[in-house]
């Protein structure tokens, strides 16, 4: 009989259990890459603007603009991963270029004298939120083998509920048993005909299970390679009142692509034990597109010194994961290969909230000879959640959000020193962690500088960046607990063209 390809959708999220706490930090975060010019002040734009990536901090920045204008960025990114797990260490570089803003604004001049309203701007630009792209290793001798993570999976599985029926393929079975059961049990099923576990008894009632490896330590090698963004695509409006007020509002249109690539290899068992090498394979995607909103002002109290404040409303996205798997052993069922990255798991539709974040901005101008720029972001990742909130899989993830998440402060300070034609910028950015702990992901640190060149009717710029943050990374969501500590930095060379019209 031929096999054949098979999808099924998850229909009920109640019995997915695939979304997780992850979801709402990868989405929720934002390290907004922008123009050069952005990027080299450490994003301080709050109450500057005057920039097409300050829309992503205060929508009235584009109010400042005098003229019209268009921009374009592209980006260098170099990304390295320095991971230790039990003592061993791996370094990973990533490397890749794309373009990662590009915008106008168009300004319109009231020539009415009697209006106090002096200029309309509308204004558009897309960002990178957050380049996904990276890539990194991780080995090392664990005492936590992988029948840990199915073990956990399978305690309180009745046995019958994860068998192969009659005239079923093991293929159809795993995805049955995933729509009808869930995720928990389908990872029981890959544990059983994997090899890794075997039940207490044959019983169809057992909900017991045995491990089959035997081990003090294991080899395990681990790779994780990712790739995707998330974008947005900004429609923005601004307005100066008389010569000191500028406000604005921002609808922001977002896109998400992610994929998640990972590869498990494990061996070092006992030379009695049954098995003696497991491989075990994950790969997830998603796919979905968001919305969010945000206000802001920009009040200049004199000619030197300028206030800003901003709102950014939650972001609502809207997302689709599919997921599939391959596994092997010693003692894998003979057709356990079927089972493979053609078997598609395709989940029911979810949304995800992240928090709204407050800004609060302060910048003091030198004239013509450059400036100084502040600004300060806070937003509570507690607040996240996962929709519909009623689904008893996603109560338990948002039970963990309120209790492991918290408060993040962000403050970025940047800096321009003028000499004619020629612009030098500085700057430095601090975002605390949002784990409650501090340790999951510990506090990023970045600092940039960059140069710019004003030709007149264009401007040419340049920026080189570079971030650091501390991340305890679990190999698995279940089952092995010690996390390999990883060290990533990342390096931005950042080029960007302006035309003034």
């Amino acid at each position: 009989m031929k096999r054949y390809l098979t999808f099924v959708i998850l229909m009920s999220c109640a019995i997915c259990s695939a979304q997780n706490i992850n979801d709402a930090l990868r989405y929720g975060t934002e390290n907004l890459q922008g123009t050069a010019r952005f990027q080299a002040m450490g994003g301080a734009f709050g109450a500057l603007g005057g920039d097409l990536s300050s829309l992503n901090i205060n929508p009235a920045g584009s109010a400042v603009f005098n003229n019209s204008l268009f921009t374009i960025t592209g980006s260098n990114y170099n990304t390295n991963n320095d991971a230790r797990y039990f003592g061993d260490a791996l370094i990973t570089k990533d490397n890749n270029i794309e373009i990662n803003q590009f915008g106008g604004a168009f300004v319109f001049k009231n020539t009415n004298t009697n209006s106090d309203w002096n200029k309309f701007t509308l204004a558009f630009n897309y960002d990178i939120v957050d380049n996904f792209d990276n890539e990194y290793y991780i080995s090392g001798s664990s005492t936590e083998g992988i029948d840990t993570y199915f073990l956990e999976f399978a305690g309180g599985t009745p046995f019958g509920s994860i068998l192969v029926q009659d005239n079923e393929f093991l293929e159809e079975a795993y995805l049955n048993i995933g729509s009808a059961q869930g995720f928990s049990d389908q990872q029981a099923f890959l544990g059983y005909y994997g090899g890794i576990l075997d039940p207490e008894t044959e019983d169809d009632g057992n909900t017991n299970y045995i491990s089959n490896s035997l081990y003090d330590r294991v080899e395990q090698d681990f790779l994780r390679r990712t790739n995707g963004y998330n974008s947005k695509f900004t429609l923005n409006m601004a307005s100066q009142y008389k010569e000191n007020i500028h406000m604005g509002a921002s609808l922001n249109f977002h896109s998400v692509l992610y994929s998640q690539y990972d590869e498990f290899t494990e061996s070092g068992y006992e030379p009695n034990s049954a098995i003696q090498r497991t491989t075990f394979d994950n790969f997830l995607q998603t796919e979905g597109n968001g919305f969010s909103f945000s206000l802001g002002a920009i009040a200049k109290l004199n000619n030197n010194v300028r206030l800003g404040g901003s709102y950014q409303s939650p972001t609502w996205y809207r997302l689709e994961d599919n997921t599939s798997q391959r596994i092997n052993s010693d003692l894998a069922d003979a057709d356990i290969n079927f089972i493979s990255f053609n078997i598609v798991n395709v989940f029911e539709k979810y949304t995800v909230k992240t928090p709204s974040k407050l800004t609060g901005s302060l910048a003091v101008i030198f004239a013509k000879d450059g400036l100084l720029s502040f600004d300060y972001g806070y937003q509570d990742f507690s607040q996240s959640e996962l929709r519909p909130t009623n689904d008893p899989s996603f109560q338990t993830v948002n039970i963990q959000i309120a209790n492991d998440l918290g408060a993040v402060s962000t403050f970025r300070l940047g800096g321009e020193y003028r000499i004619e034609q020629v612009s030098l910028r500085a700057g430095y950015r601090f975002e605390q962690s949002p784990y409650a702990n501090g340790n999951t992901i510990g506090d990023l640190n970045a600092v940039s500088g960059g140069i710019g060149y004003n030709f007149g009717g264009s401007k040419l710029d340049f920026a080189l960046s570079r971030s650091q943050q501390d991340i305890n990374e679990r190999l698995f969501n279940a089952g092995i607990t010690t996390p390999a500590t990883i060290n990533r930095s990342i390096t931005n060379a950042t080029l960007s063209y302006t035309i003034n019209f």
